[in-house]
């Protein structure tokens, strides 16, 4: 699937060319948690797998685990995502073909045997650490399931 042409420079267009694509607030206050938890885990770690090779934000690799923290914009949160007025269409099909990777890359990881955890960037971190540090300590002696749900709604 292509986009459509850039839209013309606009205040949205600057907006989003200046949000972080790693080491977001949201990120770095999950990972917080975690370490407090006594979780050690790899950032910037890159997954290879038959369909593709990803980066997640946060990866436990011993247990196969692998966190994105998902931006309410960017991956079309069905709660806070409010496009920009565009003619162009350029944002609607950008989010699509976000929301479509992030399903892709789920199925690979699930597949080569990963659990995926994603968190909404409005989640409270602590809630989310919880639920990956329950995830990561429960069967501790066993490998974690191939296919376990999303922590996304």
């Amino acid at each position: 699937m292509s986009l459509p042409p850039t839209p013309p420079p606009s205040s949205a267009s600057r907006a989003m060319k200046a949000n972080k694509s790693a080491d977001t607030k949201p990120e770095k206050a999950l990972r917080r948690q975690l370490f407090r938890r006594g979780l050690r885990y790899r950032v910037g770690y890159r997954i290879s797998t038959p369909q593709r090779a990803v980066r997640p934000d946060i990866v436990f690799t011993r247990r196969r685990v692998a966190v994105f923290v998902d931006g309410c914009f960017w991956h079309g949160c069905p709660i806070h995502c409010r496009m920009p007025s565009d003619p162009s269409g350029y944002w609607h099909e950008k989010i699509d073909r976000n929301r479509t990777r992030d399903v892709t890359v789920n199925d690979a990881l699930h597949a080569a045997g990963w659990t995926v955890f994603r968190v909404w960037e409005h989640e409270p971190v602590e809630e989310a650490a919880e639920a990956i540090h329950a995830a990561l300590t429960q069967g501790a002696e066993q490998p974690p399931p191939a296919t376990v749900p999303d922590a996304s709604p």
